[in-house]
């Protein structure tokens, strides 16, 4: 009786990877879509640097910086809630609601500035929070819903002032407690090469820096994109849909 012969395994033929052709770098950078907006401020900048003579001063580039910060700063958050596939038309009119929230609340009530100012964050929270959830739940377009907060919010700014201080505008807090330290924080400057800085330059910096690192490189990120790209998709892997969207509109806020 033959007894069965044991043969040795053959080794395992090393596969071979498939270099893929690199692309030329110029050709990386035009796919990137932040370099239209990159290349349009450029343009826009020697446009005016060519026609308009003070736009080349240093006191135009410090206004410059200021006027594109303040605006900035809402531009982070209404990216954010872009990209998440909604939009909020009462972002501007919000900042108005905020600063007069903390001013006469803090005004009125003889209370340390800094206490107004976290008065007017819950406001506007819960401001961000009524628009996403009317969103969410009704299905109306983002567009109408802020649109409708928009006009509100404008007849509340100019109602309760008129209300409350028998004008159109707020009392002077600049001697009131907490309101230096304030300044310090939000409205503070100083030089750099002779060109004035705002701190709301550097604000305007931190957030892009967070919402930059939020969407590239957290689980939150992930869950705006795929908001943005298939809410339907997104709910049905497991992405809290509505959650991401109202804390978006809460962050705008």
């Amino acid at each position: 009786m033959s007894s069965p012969v044991a043969t040795q395994p053959s080794p395992p033929t090393p596969t071979t990877e498939v270099e893929r052709p690199k692309k030329p770098l110029l050709s990386t950078l035009l796919t990137r879509p932040e370099i239209g907006s990159f290349a349009a401020a450029i343009a826009i900048f020697i446009f005016f640097s060519v026609l308009a003579e003070p736009f080349r001063t240093l006191p135009a580039l410090s206004t410059v910086l200021y006027a594109s910060s303040s605006i900035g700063i809402i531009a982070v958050g209404v990216a954010l809630l872009m990209i998440g596939g909604e939009f909020d038309l009462s972002a501007g009119v919000s900042v108005v609601t905020g600063a007069l929230t903390a001013s006469m609340f803090a005004y009125q009530f003889s209370l340390n500035l800094w206490v107004g100012v976290f008065v007017s964050l819950i406001v506007m929270l819960a401001v961000g929070f009524w628009n996403g959830y009317l969103v969410v739940k009704t299905g109306i377009p983002s567009f109408l819903i802020t649109l409708s907060t928009f006009f509100m919010l404008a007849g509340i700014n100019l109602g309760v002032t008129k209300l409350v201080t028998g004008t159109v505008a707020t009392q002077n807090v600049a001697d009131m407690d907490g309101f230096a330290s304030a300044r310090a924080v939000f409205a503070s400057e100083f030089a750099v090469g002779g060109v004035t800085i705002r701190v709301t330059v550097l604000w305007w910096i931190f957030f892009v820096a967070l919402a930059t690192w939020i969407l590239l490189r957290t689980r939150i990120g992930n869950w705006i994109f795929a908001v943005g790209g298939n809410a339907a998709s997104a709910r049905a892997v497991g992405v809290p849909v509505n959650k991401v969207k109202i804390g978006l509109f809460m962050g705008v806020a």
